[in-house]
């Protein structure tokens, strides 16, 4: 299956809100939620992307003629690229009925393992989502990061026991879904944590946590202070707020801040190889791509799935070879021109 098939059998499928576009930058969706769009203006979803496509490349040939190795360790583990594929919880509601979160799931976590990388699974109302999600990574060998959402303190301690039994690598939590309507509007109340109710749930995971939805120095701080391994700059693809800057603004201040003493994703608009490439050099250990994902499990199954992780290996494999990178830790910002 080629990358334009997938997305032509996707066009068929995915619902009246998503288009499967052949550049997945926002703006076709705009504001429409349901769907994959943005909140407000949906202004954010589209700034993501361009901030990536703002950012060129230092091109160097003159070095030394090795093989490249794309090889990503992270939380204890072996990935064959620094991609993971993002969360994603009610996909029917978002994304048309051809598949369900069970189906979706099954899919999505299996096809990444089996082409080298991993899945984080979604999170919402109906616990039914966090529970099949907790079972696709469980028949996995646990090859898998179940995304719990700020819920009150009773839902968190039982979306918890899921993600025990599923015996993940690590666990996050999308903790900006704070900014979602049907949290704000949860009884009893959930949404924000203080930086010491996150160290709580930190310590009762019991595994490596990442904390996804930083997009301050501050935030990054203060989820390092409670324990999390791992933070993913994130805006949640602008869902959950109008007007906030694009990831690729504020990753290398949040990388110079806390590099080197936990792990730094980042997601938001990143599409290639090219762009998992940039993100490396403004100081991301990897990265999250989640529509993208979408697209490829309903244009082709895990056959999909693999045509597109096949495309972001072999275009991170190609922009390394050209700007003399033979491993991820050579990928440096001398590499790239703001």
């Amino acid at each position: 299956m080629t990358y334009d098939e997938l997305l032509m059998n996707a066009k068929n499928c995915v619902g009246r809100y998503c288009h499967a576009c052949p550049v997945c930058d926002g703006r076709a969706c705009g504001n429409h939620i349901p769907g994959p769009g943005a909140k407000g203006t949906g202004d954010v979803a589209v700034r993501n992307y361009d901030a990536w496509q703002k950012i060129r490349i230092n091109m160097d040939t003159i070095t030394e003629n090795k093989t490249v190795d794309t090889t990503f360790r992270a939380f204890g583990k072996e990935f064959d690229i620094p991609v993971f594929a993002g969360p994603i919880g009610d996909v029917r509601r978002h994304y048309g009925d051809k598949y369900d979160f069970m189906q979706y799931s099954n899919i999505l976590v299996r096809a990444c393992r089996e082409n080298g990388i991993a899945a984080f699974t979604g999170d919402g109302v109906n616990p039914a989502i966090m529970a099949s999600a907790a079972d696709a990574i469980r028949a996995c060998g646990g090859l898998g990061v179940p995304t719990v959402k700020p819920w009150d303190a009773a839902t968190l301690g039982e979306r918890m026991h899921e993600v025990k039994k599923s015996g993940s690598f690590a666990v996050a939590m999308d903790i900006d879904a704070a900014g979602l309507p049907f949290l704000k509007n949860c009884v009893p109340p959930a949404g924000r944590k203080s930086e010491e109710e996150l160290s709580d749930i930190i310590e009762e995971a019991g595994r490596p946590f990442i904390v996804k939805g930083v997009m301050t120095v501050a935030g990054a701080l203060k989820a390092r202070r409670a324990g999390a391994a791992a933070i993913v700059v994130s805006n949640h693809g602008g869902r959950v707020l109008d007007q906030v800057p694009a990831t690729a603004e504020v990753l290398p201040e949040i990388a110079e801040a806390v590099g080197g003493s936990m792990t730094i994703l980042v997601d938001g608009g990143i599409r290639s190889g090219i762009d998992v490439f940039k993100a490396l050099a403004l100081g991301a250990d990897g990265v999250l791509i989640a529509r993208p994902f979408v697209t490829a499990v309903y244009g082709g199954g895990r056959e999909g799935v693999a045509t597109y992780v096949d495309k972001l290996r072999e275009e991170l494999r190609d922009t390394m070879f050209m700007c003399g990178a033979n491993t991820l830790k050579d990928i440096k910002r001398s590499m790239v021109r703001l």
